[in-house]
């Protein structure tokens, strides 16, 4: 199908370039968005009658888009999932997560508006686009943590192996220092069991000695 564009889109081209694209992408996208029109004579006649007030338009939400870009580009918004040791996710964050936690944050943006090829299954940081006009993106960063307490960690730069293994060694350390409190505690009983190697008697022996004599 042959449509006119009424401003850029991505991969396909420029305001007023007439492009051919497949039906469904243009009757499920493109045309009920108001991105593009059938490239008909009538509709033709009408972008150029049209074509002065798209672009001053297009202008004014560019402008527009650019401010919040200044604002929103690399802010990053917290989602808090449940997850495995390794850091796998018993589910998944989804480019409407993100725009919850942005819109939480005092943020408007739309789950729309979010660039995600495939949903996040892993702790950790991660970068997403967020295309707030055909000319304007940023990019900002999605902490999924299992808590706020973790997610500060990660947003300090450390990674949930980092953490795991930190995590680790203090609890082997922790169990050092306790058996070496064990064995402490046994030694001094042992000493304490032991009698003087000097040669003293105990007072138990000292009295049996002065009886028998």
């Amino acid at each position: 199908m042959d449509v006119i564009l009424l401003e850029r889109v991505a991969k396909l081209g420029q305001m007023g370039d007439v492009v051919s694209v497949k039906q469904g992408y243009a009757r499920n996208f493109l045309l009920p968005l108001g991105k593009a029109l059938r490239a008909t004579k009538g509709n033709m006649e009408s972008f150029e009658h049209r074509k002065s007030q798209l672009e001053v338009q297009n202008l004014e939400t560019k402008k527009e888009a650019e401010a919040v870009a200044t604002k929103l580009d690399g802010q990053q918004f917290i989602v808090i999932r449940s997850a495995s040791d390794a850091g796998s996710l018993y589910g998944s964050v989804t480019n409407r997560d993100a725009a919850e936690a942005a819109t939480e944050a005092g943020y408007s943006v739309d789950k729309k508006q979010l660039v995600l090829e495939a949903p996040i299954k892993e702790l950790g940081v991660h970068n997403m686009i967020v295309r707030l006009h055909p000319e304007v993106e940023c990019t900002i960063e999605v902490n999924v943590a299992r808590s706020a307490e973790e997610a500060e960690l990660q947003a300090s730069g450390k990674s949930i192996q980092e953490l795991a293994a930190e995590a680790e060694a203090e609890a082997e350390f922790e169990i050092a220092e306790l058996f070496d409190d064990i064995g402490s505690a046994a030694l001094d009983d042992l000493e304490e069991s032991v009698p003087s190697s000097n040669g003293e008697q105990s007072s138990d022996e000292s009295e049996a000695g002065d009886s028998i004599a």
